[in-house]
């Protein structure tokens, strides 16, 4: 059979896109299958635009508290729809930025809807028209991810939404139930809030951020309880319903039954793989529940296929599937690699205060039988911090005995998700917190709470 390309990538989202340029760079022929927007949900419906709007909803809540830094402000108009439009401009300039490095590093993108025909062969329902079958000496899978949803429930766009329906939306809600208080759904709340909806947050397990470590988790609560959002935890959504004017939402806990009544829900209860019509039976690709199953090295169980990103489930998060798209890479091309490790990739939540985590939490770690000393330091003694009047919140380090290396971390608080990567470049460097006690942080910073919470794992904490 005839090979159009060394290496086929079929989805144009933050894994399959960055693979095509590593291919690129290492002299591979390389084409990539896109049948909407180059850059996938993250830039165009996900990750970015939410960014946009939360940086916007920090702004709404400095204005309103100026007689805290010695400023009157009166007459202050908050308008969404602008802040929703500039959202749509950050995401369209990161867009055309994708499109630009596609041509410059010679990347063929076939626009339409690809489907496996072989292991390593696809036919590509153009959107101009037409099929076209291409070939390949491997292929990979990024085809991402879609919002799930409620059994019984389809989202309409107007009372029930998504998370891509809450971004092109451009009208505020003037009330909102949100279902799911994972990182989607606290961060909706948060930038709804901060504009004056009333928001009402509803979780099935015990508290929010119910992934994350639970003192961290308790801390997020209060930050939100001071921010008039309503959390309801242990608490089962039983059914919703569309009315004329808004919608309904039953639900039950420990209490009983009860009806919450807003303008919209928002269904935040995570992802589904993008799995279906992509003929993985038709090859025999393994699947469990619908995710493909990869080994270390993203490989599927067949030769030449790889499987990157969410369609996998290891951990569905955007900067998570580039890194998996650059290993499977450079694994096809014979480069030096190290198998995937979950527990080297950070988590963030951008929620008012943020929560960035890697690795094990400190239960997780006492439940598998490991020996641990943490070390933990609040902002509240951190000059930068308190300098800011962002101050909520701490930073702990979980170290694994004996040897001392860092096996999971966690901070609540400012740019938690811009602190974090000293801890998770510790962990894969195999530093220990000794080495990052006696690193030298400049003063007055934020990261020295990380320097403190280090000093803190060792029993020698200097401001605590």
């Amino acid at each position: 059979m005839e090979i159009d390309y060394d290496l086929v990538i079929l989805g144009g989202g933050p894994g399959g896109y960055v693979a095509a340029i590593r291919a690129a760079q290492l002299g591979l022929k390389v084409a990539l299958v896109e049948r909407e927007h180059l850059g996938g949900v993250c830039l165009n419906w996900g990750c970015i635009p939410t960014k946009a709007l939360l940086r916007n909803a920090e702004v709404a809540r400095l204005l309103g508290r100026g007689k805290e830094f010695g400023f009157t402000v009166e007459g202050v108009t908050l308008d969404y729809a602008a802040a929703v439009a500039r959202s749509r401009q950050v995401s369209e300039r990161l867009v055309k930025g994708v499109t630009l490095l596609m041509k410059q590093n010679g990347i063929e993108v076939l626009w339409g809807t690809g489907r496996l025909t072989g292991p390593t062969t696809i036919e590509v329902t153009l959107n101009e028209g037409g099929t076209r079958t291409v070939t390949a000496r491997a292929l990979i899978l990024a085809t991402g991810s879609t919002a799930r949803t409620l059994p019984g429930v389809t989202p309409d766009g107007v009372r029930v939404l998504t998370a891509r329906h809450a971004l092109a939306r451009r009208e505020l809600p003037a009330s909102a139930v949100i279902i799911g208080a994972g990182p989607i759904g606290l961060e909706f709340a948060t930038v709804w809030s901060a504009y004056g909806a009333q928001v009402t947050v509803v979780e099935m397990l015990e508290h929010a951020l119910p992934a994350e470590d639970e003192e961290a988790a308790k801390e997020l609560e209060r930050a939100l309880k001071r921010q008039k959002i309503k959390l309801l935890t242990t608490t089962k959504v039983e059914g919703v319903e569309p009315t004329d004017s808004g919608v309904r939402v039953r639900v039950s806990n420990a209490r009983g039954e009860q009806t919450l009544e807003a303008e919209v829900a928002l269904i935040a209860i995570g992802v589904r793989p993008n799995s279906d019509n992509l003929g993985l039976e038709t090859v025999g690709v393994a699947t469990e529940r619908g995710w493909v199953k990869v080994n270390g090295f993203m490989q599927t169980n067949l030769p030449g296929l790889y499987a990157i990103g969410d369609l996998n489930g290891l951990l569905p998060l955007a900067h998570v599937a580039s890194a998996q798209g650059l290993l499977a890479v450079e694994h096809f091309a014979g480069q030096p690699v190290h198998p995937f490790d979950v527990h080297a990739m950070p988590r963030g939540t951008y929620t008012s205060p943020q929560v960035a985590s890697f690795g094990l939490t400190e239960a997780q770690a006492r439940a598998q039988g490991r020996t641990v000393r943490v070390g933990k330091f609040p902002f509240l003694a951190n000059g930068k911090a308190l300098a800011l009047a962002d101050y909520e919140g701490f930073a702990k380090i979980v170290a694994e005995e004996p040897g001392g290396a860092v096996i999971g971390a966690v901070i609540v608080g400012p740019e938690a998700t811009e602190l974090l990567p000293e801890l998770v470049l510790a962990h894969t460097a195999e530093l220990t917190p000794e080495e990052i006690a006696r690193t030298v942080h400049a003063h007055p910073t934020l990261n020295e709470t990380i320097m403190e919470a280090a000093h803190d794992v060792l029993g020698q904490a200097l401001h605590k």
